[in-house]
């Protein structure tokens, strides 16, 4: 039994268990945060996308033991930043939700690649996307989403 320390959605927490149980596991049954979803189980979709020390990871895939000492983001933390209200707000009004699945993980990417570059051509929103899957809405409404919340949140990131 291993005990892993890290911060969780700004918050120092333990967790005493399984040092390779999956992330979104501890995540989602251990501290309850359900906004990460499990879609593929093998780190395909996206879905299951945080943040470990603001980059992008999918939890499913990533051992609890290899947060150790590190920041966890949520989208349940996520989405009580300004940037996130940003986000949004254009995933809404360019129609890039449908069934919100994926959207969590989309956001959490769109953050990862704001943070980095935060006036990303399309071309590279296609690529920072890489590895989210969406089944619904199409990507390019998620583009054109990223592209409007890069303008409208301008000086966030």
């Amino acid at each position: 039994m291993a005990r892993i320390e890290f911060t969780l959605n700004r918050e120092p927490v333990v967790y005493e268990g399984d040092a390779a149980r999956r992330l979104i596991d501890v995540i989602r049954d251990d501290f309850g945060l359900k906004g990460t979803k499990e879609g593929c189980g093998e780190g395909e979709c996206g879905a299951c996308s945080v943040l470990v020390d603001r980059a992008v990871v999918p939890s499913c895939l990533y051992p609890v033991a290899n947060v150790a000492g590190r920041a966890v983001v949520t989208i349940e933390d996520f989405r009580n930043t300004k940037r996130y209200q940003v986000l949004q707000t254009a995933f809404l009004e360019e129609g890039a939700v449908q069934c919100g699945f994926c959207t969590p993980g989309m956001i959490i990417a769109a953050e990862a690649l704001l943070s980095k570059d935060p006036h990303p051509t399309a071309e590279e929103i296609t690529i920072g996307l890489s590895g989210n899957l969406c089944r619904c809405t199409g990507y390019n409404m998620i583009i054109r989403a990223i592209l409007r919340a890069a303008k409208d949140g301008d000086g966030l990131w």
